[in-house]
């Protein structure tokens, strides 16, 4: 598949863009990100996208130390160890009007290169099935469901 996008590492100057886009695919606004960002935390390893230069798509892989504090990631570590040298994959957030065309993937294998091929973990809710059919493509496996604050996920490792 050809992309017509621009895969960069994002600037201190795009967390605006990558804010007004995480707004829509929060569970206020109907969408399945489990986790508000701050623009504080985007100062992470941030890599997002762009089409005609608007950011249309990002992903974040940060270090397990980074999201520690993270209620929902202290579950899912609990209950799913991480292997040696793992990062955190996600959360990955892609404009409505760019979803279906392979960015989650594109944007996962960046980050993979980026972040020297070291194993990554991940999760999604159980109701997302189009997340979890992206995921499982980019060859994600599923370890498991987990539930934080009554809400069920599936964990995922890459590799597998």
């Amino acid at each position: 598949m050809i992309f017509d996008f621009d895969i960069s590492l994002a600037t201190p100057n795009d967390i605006p863009d990558i804010l007004t886009l995480q707004e829509p695919n929060l569970p206020d606004s109907g969408g399945s990100l489990s986790v508000r960002l701050t623009a504080d935390r985007f100062k992470d390893a941030i890599l997002e996208n762009r089409r005609n230069g608007k950011v249309v798509g990002y992903v974040l892989g940060t270090s397990l130390a980074a999201k520690a504090h993270v209620g929902i990631i202290q579950t899912m570590l609990r209950t799913f160890p991480p292997p040696p040298d793992c990062y955190l994959y996600g959360p990955v957030c892609v404009a409505e009007t760019e979803r279906g065309k392979g960015l989650a993937g594109a944007l996962f294998e960046v980050l993979r290169t980026h972040m020297g091929n070291r194993p990554a973990m991940t999760f999604v809710r159980t109701d997302n099935a189009p997340s979890l059919q992206a995921h499982r493509k980019m060859g994600m496996r599923d370890l498991g469901t987990f539930v934080h604050e009554n809400v069920p996920y599936i964990a995922f490792k890459y590799p597998t």
